[in-house]
C-alpha cells in the first residue's frame, strides 16, 4: 500500500524524505492587547527575516491584538521548541527596543507558554490503518 498525497510537498535531504508543518500560537504577557497595527507589521517582518537562519519557512502568519498564529514548515533535525523560543526571544528584544510602550505596559512581551501542534494532510486513523495492514499487502 502506498500513501499518495498530491497536496503535500515533501523535501529530500541526504537519506531522508520529510514534511513537517506546525501550528504555533503564543500570547503577549497577561494577554494584553499590545500588538497594534505598527507592531503587527514589524512582528511579521521580524519573523520572516529569520527563516533561513533559524531553519523554518513561514507558510502562514496572523497577528491578533494579544497573540500570534504561525504555520511553519521546519526540518525534522531542528527542534520546533528551539525555533519558537528563538522567534520569541528575537522578536521581544527588537520590538521592545523599537516600541518603548511595550516596556512600560508589560514586564516581558511574551508569556513563557506556547501551543504547538503538528499539521498533516492525513488523519491519525489513516496512518494507523496503513501501519496495521502492512503485512496484508
Amino acid at each position: 500500500m502506498e500513501i499518495v498525497n498530491p497536496g503535500k510537498q515533501y523535501k529530500i535531504a541526504n537519506t531522508m524524505v520529510y514534511s513537517c508543518q506546525y501550528h504555533i500560537i503564543f500570547a503577549s504577557k497577561y494577554r494584553r492587547k499590545v500588538l497594534t497595527a505598527k507592531i503587527d507589521a514589524r512582528l511579521k517582518e521580524l519573523v520572516s527575516e529569520k527563516q533561513e537562519e533559524y531553519g523554518y519557512r513561514v507558510i502562514e502568519m496572523e497577528v491578533m491584538p494579544d497573540h500570534i498564529h504561525l504555520l511553519l514548515d521546519a526540518h525534522p533535525k531542528v527542534s520546533i521548541v528551539t525555533i519558537v523560543n528563538k522567534i520569541k526571544g528575537y522578536t521581544s528584544n527588537i520590538l521592545r527596543s523599537e516600541f518603548p510602550s511595550l516596556r512600560s505596559r508589560i514586564p516581558a512581551l511574551w508569556t513563557r507558554s506556547k501551543f504547538i501542534t503538528t499539521v498533516g494532510s492525513v488523519s491519525l486513523e489513516v496512518v494507523k490503518h496503513y501501519i496495521e495492514n502492512q503485512k496484508n499487502v
